[in-house]
């Protein structure tokens, strides 16, 4: 069998694969479907210090090619996440990432010392690109001097392995990932939900009740490769791709334009064994091509 560890910076997954924040829960709906060590890691929905109630129902719409969800990053909060949450996904051996967010830098970072101290936390994935919050979220992940204030912050605020999740609606998302990494991130995932918007034409009305929410799904796989392809030479750190993954097929496409590891989101929804089904695909390829080691894949675009 090929050899398909990766790391991210001093992060060892047994895999490249995982769930991308807000699409897995807490991992409990999806550990009566799948074995959870078999993934690469966890990756946990977004965390606040306090519980939020998210948007306005309806929240999820199909689309064209992908789905348009407006939660609002909906959470049960950091105590609850401590008391309930964590406990459950510590039965497991595979690295917990715990995603989380903040309404200001202030927030950041409590909320990151605050994680930082319980055990079973292998790393933190700061969410600077939510596109469903009126404050906060693709706000602060515009411009790369807000980008790179935020990250210190937090920097100073953890020694775990930290990762930024950006988003690709900026207008330079080289610029925005070269700042993160200037100030100490150990990996860049890319990238977010686009801002999007749907329309129930029998009422006239918006079909989300936060009336814009964020694409994902293959609609915006083109979008997530062409981020990843341009950022990729421009930084040291490892990339996890993420958009528009539905086979292992689309996740090596991720790794030949320079991603270390990939997050898997809007698949989970319509078939929870997806990420096994990567994994195992991933293999083949591999072994069929009498390629031994996965990291022979990254970067290995042609031109």
């Amino acid at each position: 069998m090929p050899n398909l560890k990766v790391k991210l910076g001093k992060l060892e997954l047994q895999n490249p694969v995982m769930p991308a924040a807000g699409t897995f829960g807490y991992g409990e709906e999806y550990a009566s479907l799948i074995d959870l060590d078999k993934l690469g890691a966890i990756v946990t929905k977004g965390i606040s210090l306090a519980p939020q109630a998210g948007n306005p129902p309806p929240r999820i719409w199909e689309t064209w090619g992908g789905m348009l969800n407006s939660i609002g990053l909906q959470n049960v909060g950091l105590e609850i996440f401590v008391k309930e949450k964590l406990p459950f996904l510590c039965r497991w051996r595979m690295p917990i990432i715990v995603n989380f967010f903040g309404y200001s830098s202030k927030e950041y970072a409590e909320c990151a010392q605050r994680l930082s101290d319980l055990e079973g936390v292998a790393a933190l994935e700061a969410n600077l690109s939510c596109p469903n919050i009126k404050k906060g979220g693709l706000q602060f992940g515009s411009n790369p001097q807000t980008v790179a204030k935020i990250t210190n912050i937090i920097r100073k605020s953890t020694k775990l392995p930290l990762i930024v999740k950006l988003s690709s609606n900026v207008s330079d998302i080289k610029e925005v990932a070269m700042a993160a990494e200037g100030e100490g991130v150990d990996a860049i995932s890319l990238i977010n939900s686009i801002p999007a918007m749907a329309i129930d034409l029998e009422r006239r009305r918006p079909a989300l009740g936060g009336i814009t929410g964020g694409l994902s799904g293959p609609a915006i796989k083109p979008i997530a490769l062409k981020a990843v392809w341009e950022v990729a030479p421009r930084v040291k750190v490892p990339i996890i791709g993420v958009g528009g993954i539905m086979d292992y097929r689309d996740a090596l496409e991720f790794l030949v334009v320079g991603a270390t590891a990939v997050q898997v989101g809007t698949a989970n929804f319509t078939n929870p064994r997806t990420m096994l089904e990567i994994i195992e695909g991933m293999g083949a390829f591999l072994k069929q091509r009498g390629i031994e080691d996965i990291k022979e894949m990254i970067g290995s675009l042609g031109l």
